[in-house]
């Protein structure tokens, strides 16, 4: 596990670009996303988005791939811009994909866990933190696809996973495909853009 998940770092490190133009307009967003456990309890740390996309849902941490970052680098920075933490020792868990369709957007997000890190949980301008337990998660102020797989990242510590979906706006869920029968090289396969491409 840990072997490929450095494979796939230095396949991935520093893009050049985090949002391409695919045929036909629609603009494809590369994203991370940092979900924390608590390394005794069965809690989870979310945080309810305070604006921008996403705005009032519960969600974990993360957001777009700055240009010359790789995609670790994203994930870490995010989190510490959104709630102070530093993570350590991230374990890539699986890919989600997004079509957009009422916002034009098409959107791939890399999940990574992570049970360690440093820095005191704060409230930031764009998110409000709060840890719940498994049993608890807020399903219902959260993305209508996170119920199809955060119980798999709860639940089957060992198991990848991929992840389809299909957006009419941000409040349908018109098509659901979810894989957890899926290794670190299908995983890398998703990628449909090469983001180490130059835009020109």
């Amino acid at each position: 596990m840990i072997y490929s998940f450095l494979c796939f770092l230095n396949k991935t490190a520093t893009s050049k670009m985090s949002i391409a133009t695919l045929p036909g307009g629609k603009v494809h967003k590369l994203l991370t996303l940092v979900l924390l456990k608590d390394g005794v309890e069965p809690r989870i740390l979310l945080g309810k988005k305070k604006r921008g996309f996403g705005e009032g849902k519960w969600n974990g941490f993360g957001g777009k791939v700055e240009p010359g970052e790789s995609v670790i680098e994203g994930a870490i920075r995010e989190m510490q811009e959104e709630c102070n933490l530093t993570v350590e020792k991230l374990s890539r868990r699986g890919v989600l994909t997004f079509d957009m369709k009422g916002d034009n957007m098409f959107l791939e997000v890399h999940v990574f866990g992570a049970k360690e890190y440093s820095g005191n949980v704060e409230e930031t301008e764009e998110m409000q933190p709060k840890w719940f337990n498994f049993s608890d998660v807020p399903y219902e102020s959260m993305w209508l696809d996170d119920k199809h797989w955060l119980p798999i990242f709860l639940e089957e510590e060992s198991t990848l996973f991929r992840g389809k979906f299909v957006f009419e706006g941000q409040e349908e869920l018109v098509s659901i495909d979810v894989d957890k029968k899926v290794t670190q090289n299908d995983l890398d396969a998703v990628r449909s853009v090469d983001w180490r491409r130059p835009t020109n």
